[in-house]
């Protein structure tokens, strides 16, 4: 059986300059001993022990990401993202669905620090960090996902995330424009860092124009119903029908994501109410259903693929630099995408209407 040294010999370079090629670390390597060292792989049909390699570096060539639900399509197309930046830079992807339970949060990271996995991306949000702690504390490397380092000093190693308040500023502001003061928001429990931000993003909004979220006008679901990561878009659904049914119903929803919104279209519909003619509604996010749907939905982008290349490349860089990555605490701004689900409310369109000349 082939070793690396034989690679090295066969293709005319050092030892290390192969142990380069394995690990990715070929950037900077001309494209004709790159070719050479690929040959000679190949040639020589030479597997790198991959357990030698884990015993000189300490861990394995392999990433740990924690997110809430694949169930919710923005998870299901980060996780993809994830991994392929990852597989491009070397490493996999163990992918784990924790549901935003901190203790089955700190259970998958003992499994994966007992795998040698040692950077782990989490997607919760969670509002504080003290749960994995320990785990940070013993050599695990924790990137936070849409989420900032406030309150996770000491814990977390690398961020990347949107600005949430501003995100729910700019719907909040775009509903503001077209008319609407009677302006609900969607979520389930509020016990996350983002929909923390989103939340007193719109509040702090409204209050500009000296408009009140009310408590009618917050709805949070069932305490049973967890996070509904899983089951957004009925809980969505549940909540634009209990909303609309109110003896002062909203004339706007403001989601806290977009399948809540998707599922508040739904129940809207089930009630007779057109979108955007008799109420207009706005998501977050900016998953791929919410330009297919019917009316396109108006939403906050988050830049997902940009996210999650920094996030991989910075938790890399963590994990392979003494010095770390130059900027490890990132946060990019979310953007407005304006479809057809929003609309003047009707009141507002009559009045226009009999101003017209």
């Amino acid at each position: 059986m082939a070793g690396i040294k034989d690679v090295a010999k066969k293709a005319g370079v050092s030892v290390s300059t192969v142990s380069n090629v394995i690990n990715g670390r070929h950037a900077k390597m001309g494209a004709r001993t790159l070719r050479r060292v690929q040959d000679a792989i190949t040639e020589l049909n030479y597997t790198p022990n991959s357990v030698a390699r884990q015993l000189k570096s300490g861990h394995t060539k392999t990433l740990g990401l924690v997110v809430p639900s694949v169930a919710n399509p923005f998870w299901g197309n980060v996780s993809q993202l994830i991994e392929k930046a990852a597989l491009k830079r070397g490493y996999q992807v163990l992918i784990c669905n924790a549901e935003r339970d901190p203790q089955l949060e700190a259970t998958y990271m003992n499994s994966l620090y007992g795998s040698s996995v040692r950077g782990t991306i989490l997607g919760s949000s969670p509002v504080s960090f003290d749960h994995l702690r320990e785990h940070s504390e013993k050599g695990m490397h924790i990137a936070a996902f849409d989420r900032t380092t406030q309150g996770a000093q000491g814990v977390v190693s690398c961020s990347v995330s949107v600005d949430q308040a501003l995100g729910a500023r700019l719907a909040t502001r775009h509903l503001i424009g077209l008319g609407h003061k009677r302006i609900a928001f969607i979520s389930g429990p509020i016990g996350t860092s983002s929909r923390i931000a989103r939340l007193e993003g719109m509040r702090s909004e409204l209050e500009k124009d000296g408009l009140i979220l009310e408590d009618d006008m917050i709805w949070l679901g069932p305490n049973a119903c967890g996070f509904g990561d899983s089951h957004a878009a009925e809980l969505g659904r549940t909540a634009a029908r209990e909303l609309l049914t109110q003896d002062n119903p909203p004339t706007a929803l403001f989601a806290v994501n977009d399948m809540y919104a998707i599922g508040a279209c739904s129940g809207a519909r089930e009630l007779g109410y057109r979108v955007p003619d008799d109420l207009s509604v706005v998501g977050f996010d900016d998953i791929i259903m919410s330009k297919v749907m019917e009316p396109p939905l108006t939403t906050v982008r988050q830049p997902a693929d940009q996210m999650a290349e920094l996030i991989v490349a910075n938790l890399i860089h963590t994990l392979e630099d003494e010095d770390g990555a130059e900027d490890p605490h990132v946060i990019l701004r979310p953007e407005l995408i304006v479809r057809n689900s929003t609309a003047a409310p009707k009141s507002h369109r009559e009045r226009s209407h009999r101003a017209m000349p």
